[in-house]
């Protein structure tokens, strides 16, 4: 199962995660592009990092909310939401190639993700915009989601992404982070998580459970116990 991991979202002095001490526990690498979090600077160490533990690497675009870490819903045209796609993409794949890299695949984050999981309106300049610059990259989103539906009908691979660190809710969504427990931090509640994910394609939501298959399994880099997560997750898997 590939483990995947949001990094590089550090910011001038601003320190967003610990990679550190995650890069040896993933093996793909979702590299924030500038309008979430990331710097170049910290973006260029991100991606050397990345090829030095010879890790998949992923551009991770984001609405153009530095200041609300790309979390708040924003509303763009479609020209100005595949526009603002195409740089990021384009910067990291550039980025990524210059240092003798690879780009493999794009996932969308924060608000962007979750709007794009459910809204063909938000969906459909995203992957145009991928498919602009390389139509070889994948695109990673919610697993069992309208998204892998958007993506087939327009010959983008797909990539089904779950998630070790976040709740669900009874829709099959992540629940919201305003609400209580919505992020996971504790080691073993998220190896459960992950476990059932692999061996039942199972996950617990408050009133139940829903079926999920997923090819990619997220921890965010963010989360403060995401290095504790990812030692108890590899010592299982």
């Amino acid at each position: 199962m590939d483990i995947n991991c949001d990094m590089g979202e550090s910011y001038g002095q601003f320190k967003i995660g610990n990679d550190k001490n995650i890069f040896p526990y993933i093996s793909s690498c979702n590299i924030a592009c500038g309008f979430h979090g990331g710097d170049p600077l910290h973006i260029e160490q991100t991606i050397q990092q990345a090829i030095r533990y010879n890790l998949r690497i992923g551009a991770h675009p984001s609405y153009p909310d530095l200041v609300g870490f790309g979390r708040r819903k924003m509303v763009l045209s479609a020209a100005e939401l595949r526009a603002n796609i195409g740089y990021q993409v384009a910067a990291i794949k550039g980025m990524v190639e210059s240092l003798g890299g690879q780009l493999s695949y794009v996932k969308p984050h924060g608000a962007l993700y979750n709007e794009m999981a459910i809204h063909q309106t938000e969906a459909l300049p995203v992957i145009e915009a991928i498919q602009r610059i390389d139509k070889k990259l994948s695109l990673m989103g919610l697993a069992n989601s309208p998204l892998a539906t958007f993506a087939q009908q327009q010959g983008i691979p797909f990539i089904a992404e779950a998630f070790a660190d976040r709740q669900y809710n009874d829709q099959g969504q992540l629940m919201p982070r305003s609400q209580e427990n919505a992020v996971i931090t504790t080691p073993s509640l998220a190896v459960e998580q992950v476990v059932n994910i692999i061996e039942h394609q199972k996950v617990k939501t408050p009133k139940g459970e829903f079926t999920i298959q997923a090819q990619s399994i997220c921890i965010h880099g963010d989360n403060p116990a995401a290095p504790a997560i990812l030692k108890a997750l590899k010592k299982v898997l």
